[in-house]
């Protein structure tokens, strides 16, 4: 009877060994296709049930230094940095500091003008606050970098009024968590960075994770991955403050901290997940308030939490974020009830985190298709798609062609949207922000080329080439 537990127990283990294998074979073959296919440049970890089942990066973190990404690869975590905004206001509460319920103005009193503005609103999106990317990329001095107190003293001058009454509609804010980080330094009487590194990152061992500014105070960060873009009508990466992209907006707004600016390496993430999963740092009670699935006052779910996105269903309790800022992509997640980690880290804005197929194959499912795979085509092949096409309204839409890519443009907007091959006359779109986008084109008997363009499988528009 003892042998046959241990035969069993071995059986169990080789089993479940083998369906770790072949799920990390396809995860690896799944994000090797989405790195040569310019989808992806950046690391992921997936972990169940305590373990790390794969962990893998891929690309490099400089371009010019060809230095490869590995598990010691630092990223800016973009809006994935709003939780840990929310949890030292958690901490703040235990401290007796403050209270959820607190009035904005109680502790940020230049701004008392949005007098029915709580905490509570800030950390769940409610509070009616616009967002100061909007505001402050049309009125501030692209020449100096701002701070938390320009962002305070920008509101104060202006009065601007609430986009509505608090509480009544939840409406994501990146000012709510710039908010939340001055109001942490100023309860603490410590800078934003260095209450998160003493209360958070050291206690949990998260030695290599920091707030930083990196034109503001720039320093030597060993490891670290640069945020890359790509030049307008090329495959050259670049920063976006450079002058072939010409975006200023991560280098004025560089000081700006609370939402954004956490930098990590994945395996300090995986940490964090940990100590929340293990109640290491909050208590169950904080936790389930960080994770509360609350109600607007027309009734409606939010179904947000203290910097997590959160799914609560009969048979589901999910939390996590996604981020992209200044080059970079990232998500945190972590389901409760199947105990799984999900963690991607891209240093590349267009990169995508394919999170669907990778549900797909820790379930054990059939992969749909979401990423098309690249076939080899010759420049000759591709070069007759390029051109002008004319749809019913006499709207332009150009198409030219770059190594081995069609970009798509309109005579009006610069999209600069890339498509390759994955048929003799269909192309996959790079999923630039999210877009599953196809170009066909098909060729009449009269010689006429018509382009459709679909999107998630739906015809959003046509045209016919024009001839030369």
């Amino acid at each position: 009877m003892k042998f046959l537990n241990v035969v069993t127990v071995f059986i169990f283990f080789s089993v479940n060994s083998y369906c770790q294998s072949s799920q990390s074979v396809k995860l690896d073959s799944l994000f090797t296709m989405l790195h040569a296919q310019n989808q992806f440049n950046g690391e992921i970890l997936i972990a169940e049930k305590g373990t790390v089942i794969f962990q893998k990066g891929y690309g490099f973190s400089d371009e010019a230094t060809k230095k490869t990404i590995d598990e010691k690869t630092i990223f800016e975590l973009a809006s994935c940095s709003k939780q840990f905004t929310g949890a030292a206001i958690v901490l703040l509460k235990r401290e007796g500091k403050l209270d959820y319920a607190d009035k904005l103005s109680k502790h940020i009193p230049e701004l008392s003008f949005w007098e029915n503005v709580t905490l509570y609103d800030l950390l769940r999106h409610t509070s009616g606050i616009p967002d100061f990317l909007s505001g402050m990329s049309k009125d501030w001095d692209r020449s100096a970098i701002a701070s938390n107190e320009d962002v305070i003293e920008y509101y104060a001058s202006k009065k601007d009024t609430l986009d509505f009454e608090p509480k009544s509609i939840h409406r994501y804010s990146n000012t709510n968590y710039v908010l939340l980080a001055s109001i942490i330094e100023r309860v603490s009487g410590k800078k934003y960075g260095d209450y998160l590194a003493e209360k958070i990152f050291r206690p949990l061992k998260m030695n290599n994770t920091f707030v930083y500014n990196r034109r503001k105070n720039p320093a030597k960060v060993a490891n670290y991955a640069i945020g890359y873009v790509w030049a307008p009508g090329s495959f050259k990466k670049v920063t976006m403050e450079s002058p072939e992209y010409n975006d200023q907006m991560a280098y004025y707004l560089d000081g700006v901290e609370g939402a954004a600016k956490v930098n990590s390496n994945i395996g300090d993430i995986y940490k964090w997940i940990i100590a929340l999963r293990n109640n290491t740092l909050f208590s169950q009670e904080e936790f389930d308030e960080m994770t509360r699935v609350t109600q607007t006052t027309k009734g409606k779910q939010i179904p947000y939490g203290f910097g997590f996105d959160v799914r609560k269903a009969e048979n589901k309790m999910a939390f996590g974020h996604t981020g992209s800022w200044d080059g970079y992509t990232t998500l945190i997640y972590h389901d409760k009830l199947k105990d799984r980690t999900i963690i991607v880290l891209e240093n590349f804005k267009m990169g995508v985190t394919a999170t669907n197929n990778i549900f797909e194959i820790l379930d054990g499912n059939t992969l749909t298709v979401e990423y098309e795979k690249k076939i080899p085509m010759s420049e000759a092949s591709m070069i007759p798609f390029a051109g002008t096409y004319v749809d019913e309204k006499g709207n332009e839409h150009i198409i030219t062609y770059k190594d081995n890519h069609l970009i798509y443009n309109t005579k009006d907007i610069k999209w600069d949207m890339r498509f390759f091959p994955f048929n003799r006359n269909e192309f996959a779109a790079i999923r630039q922000g999210g877009t599953n986008g196809i170009l066909k084109f098909t060729t009449s008997d009269n010689g006429d080329i018509k382009l459709e363009m679909l999107q998630y499988g739906n015809l959003v528009g046509s045209g016919i080439k024009k001839k030369s």
